[in-house]
């Protein structure tokens, strides 16, 4: 059922955008609908490979722009000029802890950042759309981190 209202809204997405509706796209969709965590165009594109998909690499990047232009995906860049995606749909708001050593990424949510964005917007008159608040550092404990070089 979550899958089926995903390709609804991609598929209204295209249609206004007068985008070609492919079954590529669709293949993409599937793949990011199935994707645990933040990933990179590239990591996607080697599991649909791993996995026999005969999707093109330009066709993985162009999908993941457009699922973030319908917000089915959500695109972050955590540094290092890289951006990363993960799957925005009926997901919570939620933030981020990156670790500048190893490169792990840790979501956590908490209602104080959410108060507080709101009281900002508020105090300036702003209406906000969203926000996304990372914090970068180091592991506290690297042999809890599953992404640690050694």
């Amino acid at each position: 059922m979550e899958k089926e209202k995903a390709h609804d809204q991609f598929k209204k997405f295209l249609k206004e955008g007068k985008h070609r509706i492919t079954p590529e796209r669709f293949e993409v969709l599937d793949y990011v609908l199935e994707f645990k965590g933040h990933f990179g165009a590239d990591e996607l594109f080697v599991e649909m490979k791993n996995n026999n998909s005969n999707v093109s690499r330009a066709t993985v990047y162009n999908s993941l722009e457009l699922l973030a232009q319908c917000d089915l995906l959500s695109k972050r860049n955590f540094g290092e000029n890289k951006s990363y995606y993960e799957s925005a749909f009926n997901r919570k708001n939620h933030d981020h802890l990156i670790c500048t050593d190893c490169g792990s990424i840790k979501e956590f949510s908490t209602a104080k950042i959410t108060d507080i964005v709101d009281k900002i917007c508020t105090d300036l008159g702003f209406e906000s759309s969203g926000y996304s608040f990372n914090i970068f550092g180091k592991c506290s404990n690297n042999t809890k981190c599953s992404h640690h070089k050694k």
